[in-house]
Order: C-alpha cells, then structure tokens, then sequence
C-alpha cells in the first residue's frame, strides 16, 4: 500500500508563503506575513508573533490587526502571557499548549477563559547557533493535523531563516581570545605605555610683529582724521591720524590777543617810569604777567604741533576699523593703534591651563595656518608669561611668544592657526593619563 502525497494545491501553497517571507525587506513585513497569510492552510482563530529581548517579549504583530492598540486589556494582560509562553517552549520544536493540561497562574487564567481558545499552538524561531529570536502562536480548538506538521517544519525554517536575515548582521571576523592571549595582550600593553614619547599640547596663534610699537594719543581730544588704513604699510614720518585742532586754534588766538595786551601794558609802564614813581613799582609784575602769556601761548602751540601723529619708523598700522576711531573722544596715553615691523614676524601663542605643560624657552613649537594648513611654520619659544590671564574668548590661558625661523613669505601678520608646543620625553602611560589623573585628583582632593 503506497503512501498518498501532498496535493499539489498544498505544495503550491506552501512554495507562495515561503516566497513572501523571502519577499519582506524587514521583520513587521515578515511578521504581518507570518500572522496572516497562514490561514489559507491552517485556519485558526488568532495568530501572534513575538520577538524575543533575553527574558522580555515584544508584541510584533496581531492577525487581522495593523497595529495593536498598546492600552488595551487584552494587550496588557497578554504581556504577562507572552513570557509565560516562552518559559513553556524551552526546546526548538512546536508545542502545542491545551488548556486543560496546564497549571496556569492566577493572573492568567480569568484572561485565557475569555479571550483564547482550548489551546495555543506555538513553533519557536531559532538562530542557527540555538539562540530564541522570536515566538509563532497559533490559536486554535485542537490539535494541527499530523499530517500537515511535516510539510509545514520547512515553512518554519524559511520564516526563521528569514528573520535571521533580517535582524543579525553577518560577522565576517569572530575572534574570542584565550587567557593567554590575554594576558600576552596585557604584557604589550604594559611595555607600550613605558615607551618614551614627547610630550605635546595644541594651542591657538597668530602670527604678530617681534617688533611693535604702541602708538598712543599725544593729548586729550577728539580724533578728526585717520591718515592710514588698517594694515597699510607707512614708512618713517608718515603721517597716521590726526586730533582736532579747533578748541586749541581758538586758545591760541586768545593767548595772542592776551600776549598782545600784556607787552602794551608793559610798555606804557615803562614809558612812565621816568617820573613816577609807582608805575616803577608796577613794571616788575606787568613784566611777569607778559612772560605767563608768552609761556601759555607756547605750551598752545607745542599742542598743535603735536596733534598730527606721524609714524616714528617703518612698519604696518594694526588697528581694527577706520570708522571706530572717527570722532571719538580720547585721553592722553590712550592706545590708537599698533605700528609693526612684518620683517621680524613671531608666533604669540594662547596655551589654556587645563593643556600646559613644561615648557622652557628654546622648545621646539610647530604653526599650522589655517590658510596654509600644508605649509608649517617652525620656530622656538623666545618667552612665557608667568601669570595665566584670561583671553577675549574667557579661557584662561598662558601667553608665549616663539620665533618663526626663515620668515618664509606666506606668514603675514595676522593669520592664525594652531601652534604644536613640544616639551619635554615622558612615558606614553603619563602622556595618556596625565589629564584624567589631574582631573581624578582635583575631583578626589588626594
């Protein structure tokens, strides 16, 4: 008697399922497939899918459902259920799971009774190294037909395969050390960190003139004139901005007229001096009185010859804006601008606390420009500032000032970059951890 085969209907059925599991490009699309397509072939009054998280269960897809309201009763009660399920299913093949035959806890039991049926068929989807990715369950009044579970394990295995696919990316290099190799990998670790390296820090800087003058207001008054425009370069004598003379002009007119009444009074004191007596006496202060004019009228006219400003020797005028200085008022000493030298051009560094390291002069010093970031500068630190001050960015920081050897044409004032500062040989542990010891300890206050 010859064993009767499947009908081809059957087989067709079971080859579509498997080509819309292959079909999904992620796992709700293999979930929806697996919940609902089924049914053609084993009708059932719900199907559910679970992802395995460890020893939590996540609610992927409902039959008939798109998205299962989370607030629902029969959703929170079934997160409870979902769990009890998966410590039922401990091995890899199906289990079908009657009602009748199981010890349910309390809490589930009431829920059983009014939402599932007799009893729950549930087939686990392994990975090929036997670790639970998810959970199928079916829930039906009896038993799957014996004879459709053979043809369906096939089925299970492209689902499982599939959501394999989906979820796990593949590992092309798995290496899991020996205690041996640990401790050889330690070893290395250990010697490497006694390595001698030197020690480096990354700071800010621009390139400024070695040579610079202050250029200050000679006296107090309001600015009428800038001669130059910002980094212009002028040359000795030439003139760079000019004060108001109109308030002086006009104190010199009335020190002219004064000087002018005083030597008339004087001179008629002196016409009467021959014969009487007390215009003698009043030559002496007459005479004085001239003299504080002329003195008044000189000091004058020292300040006007002084209101124009010319550069005392060569160089460029560093300041920001023309328009800044414009009718502003000024004080005697107060700083216009900055005449430098770009013959002699130097780096001035802003090195922060928190990255200071020990630093002589002589040390070696690197400048990336940011414009030239391909073409380095080089030099040597010429002097540190011993106390830190804040900068215009609020960081406290030290200043040095480094030499820039050969003064190649591209380091013009002003650019900026980043300085490399290189001290002194430390071991590659206390260059690794010398920033999280001193943090540890301030934080600590060993």
């Amino acid at each position: 008697m010859t064993e009767s085969l499947p009908s081809p209907q059957l087989l067709l059925a079971l080859h579509a399922l498997r080509d819309r599991a292959m079909a999904a490009r992620s796992l709700n699309a293999l979930a929806f497939s697996m919940a609902n397509d089924l049914y053609q072939l084993l009708p059932f009054h719900q199907a559910l899918v679970f992802k395995s998280h460890g020893k939590a269960q996540e609610l992927l897809c409902v039959s008939g459902l798109a998205k299962p309201t989370e607030d629902s009763p029969y959703l929170i009660w079934l997160n409870g259920m979902n769990i009890w399920l998966d410590d039922q299913v401990s091995g890899s093949e199906p289990v079908w799971l009657a009602r009748a035959a199981l010890n349910l806890p309390e809490n589930l039991q009431e829920g059983w009774a009014e939402w599932w049926p007799e009893g729950v068929f549930c087939v686990p989807m392994q990975h090929e190294d036997g670790t639970r990715l998810g959970l199928f369950c079916l829930l039906r009044e009896d038993v799957p037909p014996a004879a459709l579970l053979p043809l369906l394990s096939g089925l299970w295995q492209t689902w499982a395969y599939c959501w394999q696919s989906l979820t796990h990316s593949p590992r092309l290099f798995r290496w899991r050390p020996s205690r041996r190799q640990l401790a050889l990998l330690a070893m290395a670790a250990g010697v490497m960190l006694l390595i001698p390296i030197r020690q480096s820090a990354l700071a800010p800087a621009e390139i400024v003139s070695r040579t610079s003058q202050v250029i200050s207001s000679p006296l107090a008054g309001v600015i009428q004139q800038m001669e130059v425009r910002p980094n212009q370069q002028v040359t000795a004598g030439s003139p760079l901005f000019r004060l108001d003379e109109t308030t002086l002009r006009n104190r010199a007119e009335v020190l002219t007229q004064e000087v002018g009444v005083a030597d008339a009074e004087l001179l008629a004191a002196s016409q009467r001096a021959f014969d009487n007596p007390q215009s003698r006496r009043e030559l002496t202060l007459l005479t004085g009185r001239a003299q504080q004019k002329r003195a008044e009228l000189a000091g004058v006219e020292l300040q006007l010859s002084r209101s124009q400003v010319n550069a005392p020797s060569d160089g460029v005028a560093v300041f920001s804006d023309v328009n800044d200085w414009l009718g502003k008022p000024v004080v005697t000493g107060e700083r216009i601008l900055l005449l430098a030298d770009p013959r002699q051009p130097a780096m001035r560094i802003q090195l922060p606390v928190a990255d200071a390291i020990a630093l002589e002069a002589g040390a070696d010093v690197t400048l990336f420009l940011s414009a030239y970031p391909l073409q380095p500068l080089r030099g040597k630190i010429l002097e540190t500032s011993y106390q830190a001050q804040p900068g215009a960015e609020g960081v406290v920081s030290y200043r040095l000032l480094a030499s820039i050897e050969d003064a190649p044409p591209h380091a013009r004032l002003g650019l900026h970059g980043t300085a490399k500062l290189y001290g002194e040989r430390v071991l590659l542990g206390y260059y690794l951890l010398r920033r999280p010891l001193a943090a540890l300890r301030a934080w600590s206050g060993l």
